[in-house]
């Protein structure tokens, strides 16, 4: 677009925001132009990846190395260099073999994604996507896939909302990548149990087993991105790499739009996004 098309667009927008006003769906702060992000610039500014020191495997946030023991230095690999490792991965506990998300699963993130899942924004899944893309072309190694697979719901819970926001975010960012989105190849054969929250051992329990390959769908020696909105415990990305490797997929890596983090933390990290010397 034409420097001129861009001048025109962004006055319409603003003229928009003026005789049609609306709030940011995150802070309800007035929108100054109108946009298919329903969310104001402060809102977009705090989605925003985490910087700082991770698991190099699973790349779960390290906040503080002081009187802990969930953070290993894992032995030196062929060159002589000692990856960081959370506790899981030292143990060797998730099968997917790479991990990382786009931001910390701050409030504001929190909610943005609630609006993907609730509301079926397409447009947020897009700008979802574009963050994703951005990520994986970070580490072209980790992420050299053959075929992108958003994790699925169970068939009640899609008969029931109507679409998957994994969906909505693998489809656009398997487009951008050039890679084929094969969101039939895994199913989930056990739906999620009623009880709202989860402690940790159920979450782990809820899915164990519950996610299969799609009968005569073809995974032998395939790559795999997985592709979901929030990393939790990576129970689910756990589960779901575990059945695409009994059916005899190669690699399995997975992004998530968010990573979950300690709350207190989660809190500061959104602090510091918007305000960096904080």
């Amino acid at each position: 677009m034409s420097p001129l098309g861009v001048r025109v667009r962004e006055l319409a927008g603003a003229l928009a925001s003026v005789i049609f006003p609306a709030p940011c769906r995150i802070c309800d702060r007035p929108l100054e132009n109108a946009s298919r992000i329903p969310f104001c610039p402060t809102c977009i500014a705090a989605v925003a990846p985490y910087a700082g020191p991770m698991c190099q495997r699973c790349g779960r946030p390290i906040m503080s190395f002081a009187g802990t023991s969930a953070v290993r230095i894992a032995p030196a690999d062929s060159q002589g260099v000692a990856p960081l490792l959370c506790g899981v991965c030292r143990r060797g506990l998730y099968d997917f073999d790479f991990a990382r998300s786009s931001a910390p699963y701050t409030p504001t993130v929190a909610r943005a994604i609630v609006l993907l899942k609730y509301e079926e924004l397409a447009p947020l899944g897009r700008w979802f996507a574009q963050h994703l893309v951005q990520v994986a072309r970070a580490y072209p190694k980790e992420y050299a896939a053959d075929v992108v697979v958003p994790v699925p719901l169970h068939s009640a819970r899609l008969r029931e909302r109507g679409y998957n926001q994994a969906e909505l975010i693998a489809r656009p960012m398997a487009r951008a990548l050039g890679l084929p989105c094969r969101s039939y190849l895994l199913v989930r054969t056990r739906p999620r149990p009623d009880k709202l929250t989860l402690t940790l051992r159920e979450r782990w329990r809820s899915v164990r087993g519950a996610y299969a390959i799609r009968q005569g769908a073809p995974v032998d020696n395939l790559r795999v991105l997985l592709v979901d909105d929030v990393l939790t415990t990576g129970a689910t990305l756990d589960a779901c790499s575990r059945a695409l490797r009994r059916d005899g997929a190669s690699y399995v890596a997975a992004l998530t739009v968010a990573r979950a983090v300690p709350r207190g933390e989660a809190s500061y990290m959104e602090r510091l996004a918007r305000e960096p010397n904080a």
